[in-house]
């Protein structure tokens, strides 16, 4: 065919985890693939009384065009609970809101990437970040991480020795694929040397309310003293995914320029949506409803690290999460989690294989399990299951 595609085609590839979740649909597969809330969580019956609220008393400007900032009453709800979960000092006007936080990081790549600048993240990163970037043709360079998440010495020696660092792409709270959290220190020294090189940053959060144990900790962007930290939420995994809703918070001139990126992309994300969420917050209490998802899920992380503990092989790792959605595990250097991926699936269970995480490949002796969308029973059986291809490939008697 004689049809010519632009060049950033070339580098782009469906997601691993989006054309696996086709397979997974098969109602025999337990997933612990997709980074899913628990559909039984979602509030159906509450979003009906709202739904009919927002259209009984402002049906018509519901279903007309918005601002592209977005709804000024959900935008102020949004400003007033960054400050009291993020510790952050922000206003309505500091917030546009997207739809879904992937918007956020398509427009990061628009507003700040030209062709062969480099973009620093986290090694391993988000595969969904990662393939939104890549269309604006940047290099990666992934930052070695710890336990403790990004390791700032490593950081800072890339800042000193390389051209054309754009921005810095980051997840502090509950990391997608790894759990970890950033602990303050780590923040702080972050930040010091953010503020060293003026690089901006994308704050990526959309776990951060997602807290089991442990004690909060303040976002990056409450330390921002520069301007120079744009903020991704989200209420995806808070609320509901099938609203389509995120917000960017970010200084003014930043903003701008997202603005005029989101102008472009749509106009504007869905202003029913909007109204109905914002409706929901003034209805219901949002954060008793996060303490629901909160109490299921802490209870399906335990169940699947407490099996994990109790049948996987010795000479694998595997993160202990204080909160999110996501265990991260380490293989022997030997094995390929890929390939040994169609076995699992033979025994009805899905996995996502590590690779796709690093933007500059590797690492295919590690994989991401999900935790949050599984029953209890499910994942013990499902945990069993990779157990059992796992000891095969490593020779361990069952």
């Amino acid at each position: 065919m004689a049809v010519k595609y632009a060049k950033r085609m070339q580098g782009l590839q469906g997601s691993e985890i989006r054309e696996l979740l086709k397979l997974t649909q098969q109602p025999q597969i337990i997933s612990f693939a997709g980074g899913m809330p628990a559909p039984e969580l979602f509030p159906v019956e509450e979003m009906k009384k709202v739904s009919v609220a927002v259209l009984e008393e402002n049906g018509r400007s519901a279903m007309q065009y918005t601002t592209t900032e977005g709804y000024e009453p959900l935008r102020e709800k949004i400003a007033a609970r960054m400050n009291d979960k993020n510790k952050t000092n922000v206003n309505k006007d500091d917030i546009l809101v997207t739809s879904g936080s992937q918007q956020g990081l398509d427009f990061a790549g628009k507003v700040f990437i030209d062709e062969g600048d480099v973009i620093l993240c986290e090694s391993p990163s988000y595969i969904g970040a990662i393939n939104a970037f890549k269309s604006y043709q940047p290099k990666f360079i992934d930052v070695p991480t710890d336990s403790d998440g990004m390791i700032m010495e490593e950081l800072e020696k890339i800042l000193e020795t390389t051209d054309r660092i754009k921005m810095i792409y980051v997840i502090p709270d509950f990391q997608n694929p790894t759990g970890r959290t950033w602990p303050l220190e780590r923040r702080k020294k972050f930040m010091e040397i953010v503020n060293k090189f003026e690089i901006p940053v994308i704050e990526d959060n959309p776990y951060g309310d997602l807290r089991f144990e442990g004690e909060t900790l303040p976002s990056l962007k409450s330390m921002d003293t520069k301007g120079l930290v744009i903020f991704l939420g989200t209420f995806s995994k808070i609320f509901c995914p099938g609203y389509r809703l995120g917000w960017t918070c970010a200084s003014p001139e930043i903003l701008s320029k997202f603005n005029f990126a989101k102008q472009g992309a749509d106009l504007q994300a869905s202003t029913i949506s909007q109204m109905e969420v914002s409706k929901f917050m003034d209805m219901y209490d949002l954060d008793a409803h996060v303490d629901k998802i909160k109490a299921v899920y802490v209870k399906r992380r335990d169940v699947m690290l407490k099996t994990m503990e109790e049948e996987f092989p010795e000479g694998l790792v595997f993160t202990h999460p204080e909160g999110g959605l996501f265990t991260w595990v380490e293989l022997p250097s030997n094995l390929n989690a890929k390939e040994l991926m169609p076995k699992c699936l033979d025994k009805n269970v899905a996995y996502v294989a590590g690779g796709g995480f690093f933007p500059n490949g590797g690492r295919e002796n590690t994989f991401r399990l999900n935790y949050s969308n599984m029953p209890e029973e499910k994942i013990i059986e499902g945990i069993k299951n990779i157990a059992a291809v796992l000891k095969e490939a490593m020779g361990v008697e069952a």
